[in-house]
């Protein structure tokens, strides 16, 4: 399983890292990407991340799950990206697996990838999810796209990603190594 995690300038840090960290722990193949055309990404809050690759060379095709983190501008610069975009349209005709977080869903749902799906976002983006019906729940699996609400459920979606790809087992021994004995 190959996992890529998209990152724009303005994208929220902890919502993508933490994410990323659960599944890596997870021993999950994830690539951080940077849409940029330089591998460095200054994240929402002025803290520069170093992607492992760029979008130019990331295998967007081969990806299981294409991962869209929040924060603004980010979700803006990503949605402004037309070979991300694309890629997203081809995953989810292809039957891969899409996840975002807080404004990212938004991304999805200009797209017009969650009509008919139950989804959620940061609040104030719900009008964004253009077909979706919209829920306040944390982290929401229908079919195969996964939404989370925002930074205080970045740890659950990553644990939800690592329960859909390898098994409520691994997903509970990850959660159980890292200390995370919320509900």
């Amino acid at each position: 399983m190959k996992v890529l995690a998209f990152m724009a300038d303005g994208f929220e840090e902890v919502e993508c890292l933490a994410v990323v960290d659960v599944l890596r722990r997870a021993g999950i193949d994830t690539e951080l990407i940077s849409i940029n055309n330089q591998a460095s990404v200054c994240g929402s809050h002025q803290i520069e991340i170093k992607a492992d690759k760029t979008l130019k060379e990331a295998d967007l095709d081969h990806a299981d799950v294409l991962f869209l983190p929040g924060g603004l501008p980010g979700a803006t610069n990503l949605a402004a990206c037309e070979p991300l975009c694309e890629a997203l349209v081809k995953a989810a005709a292809d039957g891969r697996r899409l996840a975002a977080i807080c404004a990212g869903p938004s991304v999805l749902g200009k797209l017009g990838l969650l009509k008919g799906k139950h989804a959620t976002c940061f609040p104030t983006f719900e009008d964004q999810l253009i077909g979706a019906e919209y829920t306040r729940q944390g982290v929401i699996t229908d079919g195969m796209i996964t939404t989370a609400r925002g930074l205080g459920y970045a740890l659950d979606l990553g644990l939800e990603l690592v329960r859909l790809i390898q098994g409520e087992d691994k997903a509970k021994a990850v959660k159980a190594s890292i200390q995370y004995d919320q509900c």
